[in-house]
């Protein structure tokens, strides 16, 4: 087995790397203050052609894989950049996977190319506040009305709704009464954001603030018929299917998260003198450091394992699964450890790793949460009987 990346892969890294280099420390301490979308950011990936890193080139895209997508993102995340940077552009790398994978020729030829370039910004409107994790519940129905559907509902935590003009939507389009299956009766959308329909409110959060989550309230919003991504009714497994993919790129934004902070708790370890000596000789403060990059690089191995089979066309449930969850543990871990490195510079802004803190804990929550992750591992995995 190759551990290692090709010549180009690594390219891609650097790459990256170099372009966000001109958005530093201060630019992203700036953006927590200000709460001003980082769209110089986005823009200048989306310049540099790396949205469609893993889009095939006839909707104008690299025609590459999850593998290369996720060296973008970790990159971005190593930077400095964290979850601000990640979320800001992430959606154009993993949400429309399933307009990819299930939408027509004319569709994929109409709208990709638009996300590609940023003349649209998606966002992504699956959570609900009453059903949580248990998405065959959701409320928010779509009801056909001749050549359109009409929309009622609410969505919560939707990323980038405050600057979004489209929206991948899930709704219940069959009762769920009147299905055999909870997974049934659900329809995916790939539809305008239209505001006069629409009544989007900010939430207020812990962290990453240059990045708005949002309340979503649906009140009659019409969507063509043309709109709705593969049949009706099958929007739920259409969901399942892309979300491989987007275990996969989050758990290597949380290695490069991770990373980022590591590397500024060594920094500050050998530099800081106290008691005549530099605080990194002491083993209370390298034994902690140095067991986080043994957890790091445990699970980047295995998200790009999942990023290599998800390429291949393999099965990579338990891969993509366990990657999340590992690097969201290890991400998490070493964010403390390098707050409690600097120890009380460690809550200072300027030293942003109080800021890599609180914004690693976005992606150890969400998309899905540590328990629910170890329950599909011992379901799927384990065989273990379902707990849920």
């Amino acid at each position: 087995m190759d551990f290692s990346f090709t010549d180009d892969q690594i390219q891609i890294r650097e790459n990256v790397l170099k372009l966000c280099a001109a958005f530093d420390d201060q630019y992203w301490l700036d953006r927590d203050r200000d709460g001003k979308y980082p769209e110089e950011f986005c823009s200048a990936i989306a310049d540099g052609g790396w949205v469609g890193v893993a889009i095939p080139e006839i909707y104008g895209g690299s025609g590459l894989g999850i593998t290369e997508a996720a060296l973008v993102m970790q990159a971005i995340s190593e930077s400095g950049a964290a979850n601000s940077g990640f979320s800001a552009i992430g959606v154009g790398f993993f949400g429309l996977k399933p307009l990819l994978e299930f939408g027509t020729e004319e569709q994929c030829l109409k709208w990709l190319p638009r996300i590609i370039r940023r003349q649209d910004i998606a966002c992504f409107g699956v959570t609900e506040p009453t059903t949580g994790h248990d998405t065959t519940r959701l409320k928010t129905r779509a009801v056909r009305d001749g050549d359109h559907y009409v929309v009622h509902g609410e969505k919560v935590w939707i990323s980038t709704a405050q600057i979004a003009n489209k929206i991948m939507l899930i709704a219940r389009t069959t009762p769920i009464e009147q299905c055999v299956k909870p997974v049934e009766g659900l329809s995916l959308f790939y539809t305008d954001l239209d505001r006069k329909y629409c009544d989007i409110r900010v939430i207020d959060k812990m962290g990453r603030k240059c990045v708005d989550s949002n309340e979503i309230f649906f009140d009659g919003l019409p969507i063509p018929v043309e709109h709705l991504i593969g049949e009706e009714g099958k929007g739920f497994r259409y969901l399942l299917r892309g979300l491989n993919a987007e275990r996969v790129l989050i758990a290597a934004g949380l290695v490069g998260i991770g990373r980022v902070a590591l590397s500024r708790a060594v920094k500050y370890a050998n530099e800081r003198v106290v008691f005549g000596r530099t605080i990194g000789k002491n083993q209370a403060i390298q034994h902690p450091l140095a067991a986080n990059w043994a957890q790091l690089e445990a699970a980047n191995l295995m998200a790009f394992k999942a990023a290599e089979l998800y390429d291949r066309g393999e099965p990579c449930g338990a891969e993509a699964n366990a990657a999340k969850y590992l690097a969201a543990e290890a991400a998490f871990e070493t964010c403390t450890n390098a707050v409690m490195t600097h120890g009380g510079m460690g809550y200072a802004k300027e030293y942003q790793v109080e800021r890599y803190l609180r914004e690693v804990l976005i992606h150890r929550i969400a998309p899905v949460s540590p328990p629910l992750l170890l329950s599909y591992l011992a379901e799927n995995v384990l065989g273990l009987e379902k707990s849920y």
